[in-house]
């Protein structure tokens, strides 16, 4: 029977180890981490490398779709702030190491944005294609509104005024309805709650 040393036992592992890794070739490792402070009714959107969107709805972990080769580098930044609100991104960029698996410790933190005066968003559903809703806040400011999604009234309102959101003209054929139309508006974060729907 052939005796091998300790060393040549060493060596052999060693380079059958090295040799091993590099027919394998690199690793692959996704991107992520956690959002945190991330209002309701709000999303922001993430690049990585400055491409592969990703639009984070709620706060809690997340994860980009596209995988990162070892050896190649990533770089987490805020493309679309969430309304109202402006995150920053720590451990945000480094290099993706052979052995070192997925990474999750990049953090995303918003925080609402203290302003004199606050906007009034909403959402329209429902809305027939081809027709419109007049909207009014405290019967003033006034918002025509084409397709369903979110609206913004033109005219900001102080803070610790109030608001009251109505219809003023009803689209063709159809009559619609407001939910959570009054309130009074915060020094931080903005509005988003209105929802109108048509039917």
């Amino acid at each position: 029977m052939l005796k091998l040393s300790t060393t040549t036992l060493y060596l052999f592992c060693l380079a059958a180890t090295l040799l091993l890794g590099g027919c394998g070739g690199a690793i692959d490792a996704t991107i992520g981490g956690t959002v945190t402070g991330l209002s309701g009714d709000t999303t922001v959107v993430l690049l990585n490398n400055g491409t592969d969107a990703l639009t984070v709805g709620a706060s809690g972990s997340f994860t980009f779709g596209t995988e990162i080769e070892a050896g190649s580098t990533y770089d987490v930044t805020v493309e679309t702030e969430p309304v109202g609100e402006t995150c920053t991104v720590a451990s945000g960029s480094g290099t993706v190491s052979q052995n070192s698996g997925d990474v999750t410790s990049v953090v995303v933190t918003c925080v609402a944005n203290v302003t004199a005066t606050n906007d009034v968003f909403g959402t329209v559903t429902g809305l027939a294609t081809g027709t419109s809703v007049t909207l009014l806040n405290n019967d003033t400011s006034s918002v025509t509104v084409s397709t369903n999604g979110s609206f913004v009234f033109p005219t900001a309102l102080s803070v610790g005024s109030t608001y009251s959101v109505t219809v003023s003209a009803n689209p063709t054929g159809e009559t619609c309805t407001v939910a959570n139309a009054t309130g009074t508006i915060p020094s931080s974060g903005t509005i988003t709650t209105v929802v109108v729907t048509c039917s």
